[in-house]
């Protein structure tokens, strides 16, 4: 049992601990002041390899397969845990500091996006692709995307945390959160049994978002022993969906590229 007793006002401990525990404050805006290089294509990206960061990648490699020469990007890597991310450049793309970012120069004034499910929308919507024009399958579409954003936080910020972030094994909300995660997973594989792409018979935007955070899992890609530790060889829908999407060499090529220095 915990001996921590909740004090009456919380205070910023002098030592949060863990991985990430000195990176974390509880004010937001930049700490440094910080100039982001710009390269000369249309679109800037400022991210990292993280299932938040692919999705970006991938859909930008899924456009240039496509043909679309306006979908060439710059990519620079934003090394969250040195901080990159709350320089003032980056701030200033992103108030939350959080990767990815997108820095638009293709039209006649730069236009920011960030939040990863903003950005897989704006560029669909900039370029007609991978969401459809139906509205009622557009919606769907949009359905799971948003359930992306509300589900995700969940398996990262919680279960992937306290299984193997947190300083400590603590055993409630390994529970807790491992009992979501496999709530989760098993929506996904009852949905995946009844067709072809997590929102109908078309690949899009939401199966990006999706699989970039539970593909990866169900491949253990994210945290070492997560996938038996959740039995995720029990879930043979998502897991046929997982590896179908992962042969796309869009996908395959959006998960290597490389990411050019800032500093």
């Amino acid at each position: 049992m915990s001996d921590y007793t909740l004090p009456e006002v919380w205070e910023n401990p002098s030592s949060m601990g863990g991985a990430w525990g000195s990176l974390n404050q509880p004010t937001a805006g930049s700490r440094f002041e910080q100039q982001l290089p710009v390269g000369s294509n249309p679109l800037q990206v400022y991210s990292l390899g993280t299932p938040n960061g692919v999705k970006v990648t991938i859909f930008l490699e899924e456009l240039k397969e496509l043909g679309f020469s306006q979908a060439n990007y710059d990519l620079f890597k934003i090394s969250i845990s040195e901080g990159d991310q709350f320089g003032s450049d980056f701030v200033h793309l992103n108030p939350n500091s959080k990767i990815p970012a997108l820095l638009d120069k293709s039209g006649d004034q730069d236009v920011r996006v960030f939040e990863s499910a903003s950005i897989l929308l704006y560029l669909a919507d900039k370029f007609h692709a991978f969401i459809p024009t139906d509205f009622a399958k557009r919606t769907e579409v949009l359905n799971w995307l948003f359930w992306s954003t509300g589900a995700a936080p969940f398996l990262g910020g919680g279960f992937g945390h306290f299984f193997h972030y947190a300083p400590e094994k603590i055993e409630y909300p390994i529970n807790r959160f491992a009992m979501e995660a496999k709530r989760q997973l098993d929506l996904l594989d009852k949905e995946l049994a009844k067709k072809a792409y997590i929102a109908g018979e078309e690949y899009s935007i939401a199966d990006i978002a999706i699989w970039s955070w539970y593909g990866q899992l169900a491949q253990d890609k994210l945290w070492k022993n997560a996938a038996a530790f959740l039995n995720l060889k029990e879930y043979k829908y998502l897991q046929a969906w997982t590896q179908k999407i992962a042969q796309r060499p869009a996908v395959q090529r959006g998960l290597t590229v490389e990411h050019k220095a800032i500093k």
